[in-house]
């Protein structure tokens, strides 16, 4: 059965969804995007995520034709529609049809469209064993290049980086930025645990400052968890306690194994245990409820 997407100022199926051909987001990457999840009709962070999008926006000069406010509703009825109450929601704004030239400004308007389904990123099983990463050869891009706060459609690099993991034959993978330092999985944050502090990369060395990231950054202080933002290495990954990965779909995942090497006992940990516990009690509540969706 066919979804109902949101799509420039109406509900279509999904099966009639489409845009241009000339749409700078298809041609050039040019556009933005979020990922965003609903638990039990909770959008969870639905502002965050909100206020992101709207940041990533204007610093490309990408102006979006609906208010916070109007967008929110927008991206609930979308669900709503949908008769979901759990779904995984993609938010997109392109900066709409030109022609084939790099001009921004011949695009008349920019084009918006909302995605509501259901999504798991790892099976189930993954998250109670833990999943295998690499190291990817693919470096990420430098900040100075295209800056990581931006939440843009051009996610080349971190596909490459995925295709790295697939070849591999391993679940995910772990990138490093141009000086050697650990940045991020292909779509997710990253955190060790080191004698039971959780140690995460700052978001200068080139990572998404992720809403999920945040979510454990807030969490930690009520599990009794020191949290550190500083720069480390693939040796620092290597001899860590735990390790995990957080994202909106990955949500938050153990991971056991990173280049043939067992991290601590090789299975999920007790503080990762501890920390998706955790996170799992608030998706339910940090939101905005979606009304009248089914629960």
């Amino acid at each position: 059965m066919a979804s109902q997407v949101f799509l420039d100022g109406e509900f279509v199926s999904s099966d009639a969804a489409s845009v241009s051909v000339f749409d700078h987001g298809l041609l050039y990457g040019d556009g933005v995007f979020e990922g965003i999840r609903a638990y039990d009709g909770n959008v969870f962070r639905l502002k965050p995520h909100m206020d992101r999008l709207y940041r990533s926006a204007k610093s490309i000069l990408l102006e979006i034709p609906y208010t916070q406010d109007e967008l929110t509703e927008l991206v609930c009825e979308t669900v709503r529609r949908n008769h979901l109450s759990s779904a995984y929601i993609r938010l997109v704004v392109t900066r709409g049809s030109g022609d084939l030239g790099l001009n921004p400004y011949n695009c008349a308007k920019a084009r918006v469209f909302i995605i509501a389904e259901q999504l798991s990123m790892f099976p189930k099983a993954l998250y109670e064993q833990g999943i295998r990463a690499i190291t990817a050869a693919t470096r990420r891009t430098r900040g100075d290049v295209l800056n990581p706060k931006i939440k843009s459609l051009n996610y080349l690099n971190n596909i490459l980086i995925k295709m790295e993991a697939i070849h591999a034959g391993a679940n995910e993978a772990i990138v490093l930025n141009h000086e050697g330092y650990v940045v991020e999985g292909s779509g997710e944050n990253i955190f060790l645990v080191r004698d039971g502090v959780l140690i995460t990369p700052p978001a200068y060395l080139g990572a998404l400052e992720g809403i999920t990231r945040q979510a454990v950054i807030d969490l930690a202080p009520a599990l009794g968890l020191e949290v550190r933002q500083e720069p480390f290495t693939q040796h620092d990954v290597y001899v860590a306690d735990e390790v995990f990965l957080t994202g909106t779909a990955a949500e938050i995942v153990p991971v056991v194994e990173v280049d043939r090497r067992a991290i601590g006992h090789g299975v999920p940990g007790p503080v990762t245990k501890r920390v998706h516990a955790a996170f799992q009690e608030i998706v339910r509540a940090d939101g905005v409820r979606i009304e009248g969706a089914r629960v």
